[in-house]
């Protein structure tokens, strides 16, 4: 028995266990919000928006998508301890409190909030609405049929403050944010919002079993045998109102290349999903950052190359 206890690994740190809860080692999770949000500044600012905005927006996505990851962990922990993949984050095995979960969310939303505070008055009205939506969420799960429509909205929201935040005055009204953030840029979020159903869905599609047993309601189960098929179309809408929405903005050859070597990478996550293995909805979930990735640099090389 003492031979046994001397080899047991040892306690994760304090400090590693808050590192856990905010998912700091999967950066896909934040890399998902940031690049739509990269992509709508740049085209908000037609083309590089400076390095102010753009630390505004990497390091305000990375610090509200870990509050968000506090924010879930906790609403969730009596659901996430019946799902083999989730039982074991920190919040759900008591590694850390759920009082000390939400403050630690609330002091990395309080150190996004001063970086928008840096920005414009716009910009600063919109926040409110996000962080409104980022709470929400977890709890949709319980009453939507298609929460994920709700993550969307969540996930996109950093489109409509990038077109405030390069676009917007000095004025504190609703008609300054009308003026900041143009109909494109709603159309914008409208469109990212199918993607995020498309990359969620083959997420929920791992956890579908485990779910059902404990009375989640998500994408993959709403959609049921239809799973796959929706996966799919979500990512046509996606592409297809880029493509459109684009072309309006007068984006052109390279934006379109992105777009083709996007596409070519839902298909290919359509042959990772089509037999409904764990392992393969996790992998394509994981790699849709990718996705999002070739699109910005569509955008972004094609503005500099204009």
């Amino acid at each position: 028995m003492a031979s046994s206890a001397l080899h047991e690994p040892p306690a994760p740190s304090r400090a590693a266990l808050y590192l856990n809860l905010i998912r700091w080692d999967r950066p896909a999770g934040w890399l998902l919000l940031l690049w739509p949000t990269l992509s709508a500044l740049w085209i908000a600012a037609d083309g590089f928006p400076g390095w102010h905005l753009l630390a505004v927006f990497v390091l305000g996505t990375v610090l509200m998508r870990s509050a968000g990851c506090c924010i879930n962990d906790v609403a969730d922990r009596n659901f996430d301890r019946h799902v083999k993949r989730t039982a074991h984050r920190p919040v759900t095995s008591g590694a850390i409190t759920p009082r000390d979960a939400l403050l630690f969310g609330a002091v990395l939303a309080l150190a996004a909030f001063a970086l928008v505070l840096t920005t414009n008055p716009a910009t600063i009205l919109l926040s409110f609405p996000a962080l409104a939506v980022t709470l929400v969420y977890p709890y949709a799960k319980r009453v939507l049929a298609m929460p994920q429509a709700v993550l969307g909205v969540a996930f996109s929201f950093g489109i409509p403050m990038a077109f405030a935040a390069a676009l917007g005055g000095t004025g504190w009204s609703l008609s300054a944010i009308g003026d900041a953030v143009p109909p494109h840029a709603w159309a914008l979020l409208l469109v990212n919002l199918f993607w995020v159903l498309a990359y969620d869905t083959e997420y929920a599609m791992v956890d579908r079993d485990d779910d059902l047993r404990i009375g989640m309601r998500t994408s993959a189960i709403t959609l049921g045998r239809r799973d796959v098929a929706g996966v799919m179309a979500f990512y046509a809408l996606h592409l297809a109102g880029w493509w459109v929405l684009g072309t309006m903005l007068g984006l052109d050859g390279l934006f379109r290349v992105g777009l083709v070597l996007a596409a070519a990478q839902a298909v290919w996550h359509g042959t990772m999903i089509r037999t409904r293995s764990r392992d393969g909805c996790f992998a394509a979930f994981r790699m849709n950052h990718w996705l999002g990735c070739t699109v910005f640099c569509g955008v972004a090389l094609d503005l500099a190359l204009r």
